[in-house]
């Protein structure tokens, strides 16, 4: 059985790992950041080719800078930055399009119209809890489908598959 944990924070400025021991004490710390696209509209994405490529990197450092044995690693925790939703090609692996950063208001205008329908507002209310807002994921999977060329083709072949964060992590 291992002694360590890997912590992952993938957060909206960019990723660190933490190597704590079985007491919980901090051994090693490993950051990297990722670029912010950000358009003239406040549109806000982020690459998650590069997200995965970063959270790899930062969990070999934290291993390959202290000199632990892979082999003593009890496992790995993810925490990341919850709405920001990606979708990939499940053949190909590649995303369709650049994560939507869970700020991102792109869909703002969409999720006003669909509040106005008081019984689909109260509908997802009572199902989820949440309102309707475009911090909210299926709307940016929406945005996706009606906007990236091929996307809606690809989905109704069954293609595509969708997550936030950790979910893509887990999946690459």
């Amino acid at each position: 059985m291992g002694r360590y944990i890997i912590g992952i924070d993938q957060s909206t400025q960019g990723t660190k790992a933490l190597l704590v021991d079985e007491g919980g004490h901090l051994i090693h710390r490993a950051d990297r950041s990722h670029r912010q696209i950000v358009n003239e509209a406040g549109w806000v994405s982020h690459d998650p080719a590069e997200i995965a490529t970063n959270v790899l990197a930062v969990a070999r450092a934290v291993v390959e800078e202290t000199g632990v044995n892979p082999a003593d690693v009890a496992g790995i925790g993810i925490t990341n930055q919850r709405e920001t939703a990606i979708v990939w090609d499940k053949e190909t692996g590649r995303p369709v399009y650049n994560a939507i950063v869970w700020q991102c208001r792109r869909t703002a205008a969409l999720c006003e119209t669909l509040k106005q329908d008081a019984e689909f507002t109260a509908y997802v209310k009572d199902h989820t809890g949440l309102l309707v807002d475009a911090y909210f994921s299926a709307t940016k999977i929406q945005w996706i489908l009606e906007n990236v060329p091929g996307a809606r083709e690809k989905a109704e072949a069954g293609r595509l598959l969708f997550g936030t964060v950790e979910t893509w992590l887990i999946w690459k």
